[in-house]
């Protein structure tokens, strides 16, 4: 081996001893970061539940609410909700486990920007609904869309074949004419739900009949046309949720809010070990340099 080649390894070897060197303290850095981000979870708080985009049925989240009722550090439970909506089932779901930690423990509901349809039955599991002035919420119904593609079909010579064991079978099908029998079906599908729905909407918001139909025509409403509508509770924010937290709950107001997590990796070391990866695997320019090279075995 040439002199060259023995200075170039040297080099090398170097330069793997600062990054290590380097990675090990960064590697205790964020230890360090998330001793003091996840070890509070023992201490007594107030739990944030963040529900977020679309909803749909999640076996973690609704164990992770489960979880919230037989734990001695969570005082109490804020409801976050940026949501349009999502399938019937998955709001559902939240609600009725929602309602199980309201039975031990004070449950309140913030909706930010928009909390409609399937936001709106999360958010009726709280004892307290909050929502800014500018808020979207309501959207109160079912809604159910196909399309039909048999016009198009027969212009391209397309001609789909079917064997079922009933009419309704399969029904509606973009592929076949709806035809009135089909129509009555589902519209009677959408009114169960609906009636459900609007069911709900009355025992949790203790409505009358004609605050009920003015309530749940579909529509869209502010925060401000809602609380006239008593679809919530007070106008505000997270602040608002904890003053009312504080004035009927007596929860001290000096608690953290905490954050729940669910499909995350569980234990200090397994997301202290995640963090790291993504910030120092998943940055481009720190690859380039050959940070990958440092972590492997």
């Amino acid at each position: 081996m040439d002199a060259d080649a023995i200075l170039d390894r040297r080099r090398l070897k170097r330069r793997l001893v600062i990054w290590r060197s380097i990675a090990a303290l960064a590697v205790m850095a964020l230890i360090a970061v998330g001793v003091g981000k996840y070890i509070s979870y023992g201490e007594t708080h107030v739990a944030r539940l963040s529900i977020n985009g679309f909803i749909s049925e999640d076996i973690e989240r609704g164990e992770a609410i489960d979880k919230l009722v037989s734990r001695d550090d969570v005082e109490a439970v804020i409801v976050r909700i940026n949501s349009p909506g999502g399938t019937t089932a998955g709001s559902e779901q939240i609600y009725h486990a929602l309602r199980r930690v309201a039975k031990k423990k004070p449950v309140v509901a913030v909706i930010g920007t928009i909390g409609t349809s399937g936001g709106y039955i999360v958010a009726i599991a709280a004892d307290h609904i909050v929502a800014m002035e500018t808020s979207l919420t309501g959207s109160i119904g079912v809604l159910f869309q196909t399309a039909e593609f048999t016009g198009l079909m027969e212009k391209l010579g397309i001609k789909p074949f079917t064997l079922k064991s009933s009419p309704l079978k399969g029904q509606p099908s973009p592929v076949e004419t709806v035809t009135e029998e089909v129509r009555v079906a589902m519209q009677a599908l959408l009114k169960d739900s609906y009636e459900w729905f609007t069911e709900l909407v009355q025992k949790r918001r203790d409505f009358n009949s004609a605050e009920l139909h003015r309530a749940t025509d579909g529509r869209v409403f502010s925060g401000r046309q809602a609380i006239k509508l008593r679809l919530i509770d007070a106008l505000g924010g997270e602040r608002t949720a904890r003053r009312w937290l504080t004035d009927e709950h007596g929860i001290s107001a000096d608690l953290p809010t905490l954050e729940v997590r669910w499909g995350e990796k569980s234990g200090l070391v397994a997301r202290t070990l995640d963090t790291v990866s993504g910030k120092l695997f998943k940055n481009e320019r720190l690859t380039l340099d050959g940070l990958l090279s440092v972590w492997q075995p």
